[in-house]
């Protein structure tokens, strides 16, 4: 019999029943739901609602349920619902009466909401560590190839002279902005909706300052309507995943491009690369290319449940069932991705060779051409000009801007000496691109130093 079936006259149809049971997928929510109504069972004696003898079957039974089912010697029942009702329906069998009382000043509306935010609230800080542990690879590489130059696009066009290192450490202040906003997620959703009830709170003398303390709370929610029907949190979350997935599938397709033969940046270690199975010859970046694959799936948590709660009146609806599926996806998604993509960036081999073999194409120190010229005299815009009808002359010859003799180059403008050879060369102008935020050596050491010291301040 169900714990509601006072108002019913007929069973539940099987096919609803089944239609309308989350235990399949909410079960991981046990723990939260056990420690909540350990929690509430407390406060109801403290505030003298239920007896303090009560209290004690309850904590005891509670207690062990956690331990049954984390060794794995309870069989959850979709007659039962939810985890929320499994886990109740397992207390009353064990100590009876007393297990009935812990629903006093309850619903299961406050009940799963607290629950949902707990469990959003302790995945917050594994995804940062996985974060700060990719950061922590950004760094070791980053170190390493700080004088590797390499070309720098816009548009997909060899641009100007970089880093890698540089390069690396731009991801790096990507994923640092992941983690902030993770936390600032992690700070918004720390209220607590416990005794909120199903909607209007409760007539019994219930003190929810004790439960929100009791578990890690701020505060309680002030409004027992949000506190019930609030899902910003998973929406917050989520986005804050795509964002993440996002600079994920951005580095995944420069990886997939970078060990591509047109390219050949990089080369993945065997562990983390897969062949084909017709062609022999193939090393196919299978890593980067789930990532980038999988944050379609994380995007679509996040509209489906943008959709879902776009329509709602106030309070809670059942449609708000349709909550956690998507937060659970995204989560799982995301934590498998984050080690994985961490360990092919790890061990992957940086050709530097081909990095500056393509960095020597392309006229990407054509702006250091004009500066030269700028720093001689000439007004930026006309020094732009003279070095375009150079670089349209190079291309006609098959020339670089260094194969110009002086002779050709002061032909052009008498400003042109022989050190602008000096000026030329791409290890030259990535050095002296020394502003805050640049490719040179100090910069991308300020860089490194300061994302290690960010790691290490949140690792704490």
């Amino acid at each position: 019999m169900k714990l509601w079936s006072g108002r019913f006259g007929k069973e539940t149809d099987a096919l609803v029943n089944d239609f309308n049971a989350s235990i399949q997928f909410d079960q991981r929510l046990y723990r939260e739901d056990i420690t909540g109504s350990m929690a509430h069972a407390a406060m109801l004696a403290n505030c003298g609602v239920i007896s303090r003898e009560d209290a004690d079957a309850i904590q005891a039974g509670l207690e062990g349920i956690l331990a049954d089912i984390e060794a794995g010697k309870v069989a959850f029942s979709a007659d039962n619902e939810d985890i929320h009702m499994n886990v109740e329906a397992l207390l009353t069998a064990r100590i009876g009466d007393a297990g009935k009382r812990l629903h006093t000043a309850r619903s299961r509306n406050d009940q799963v909401a607290l629950d949902f935010r707990m469990y959003v609230r302790r995945e917050i800080p594994v995804l940062v560590g996985q974060l700060l542990e990719l950061e922590a690879v950004l760094c070791r590489q980053a170190r390493k190839y700080q004088e590797a130059v390499m070309p720098g696009y816009t548009h997909l066009q060899r641009a100007q002279p970089i880093s890698f290192a540089q390069h690396l450490m731009a991801y790096g202040a990507m994923f640092r902005r992941d983690v902030t906003r993770l936390e600032d997620c992690g700070k918004r959703l720390n209220e607590c909706p416990l005794g909120s009830g199903a909607l209007a709170g409760t007539t019994y003398p219930i003190d929810r300052f004790q439960t929100a303390a009791a578990l890690g709370f701020d505060a309680p929610m002030g409004n027992s309507l949000d506190g019930v029907s609030d899902r910003d949190y998973a929406l917050e979350l989520l986005s804050d995943l795509s964002i993440l997935m996002m600079h994920l599938s951005r580095f995944s397709e420069e990886v997939i491009l970078w060990c591509s033969w047109e390219f050949k940046f990089i080369e993945l270690d065997d562990a983390y690369a897969t062949g084909s199975s017709i062609m022999p010859q193939k090393k196919n970046p299978d890593v980067a290319e789930l990532v980038r694959g999988k944050t379609g799936r994380v995007y679509g948590s996040l509209m489906g449940l943008l959709t879902t709660m776009k329509g709602l009146p106030l309070a809670y609806n059942k449609d708000m069932q349709e909550d956690k599926e998507p937060v659970f996806d995204a989560i799982d998604t995301v934590e498998m991705c984050l080690p994985v993509f961490a360990a092919m960036l790890d061990t992957m081999t940086v050709r530097t060779d081909n990095m500056r073999a393509a960095a020597g194409k392309g006229f990407i120190n054509a702006t250091d051409c004009a500066d030269y010229l700028t720093k001689k005299g000439m007004p930026f815009r006309d020094a732009y000009t003279v070095t375009g009808h150079l670089v349209a002359a190079c291309t006609a010859q098959g020339k670089t801007l260094e194969d110009l003799t002086l002779e050709e180059l002061q032909a052009v403008s008498p400003l042109f000496e022989a050190d602008v050879y000096q000026a030329l060369k791409l290890e030259n102008c990535m050095a002296l691109r020394g502003s805050f935020g640049g490719p040179a050596v100090a910069e991308t050491t300020r860089q490194i130093a300061q994302l290690e010291a960010f790691i290490q301040a949140h690792t704490k």
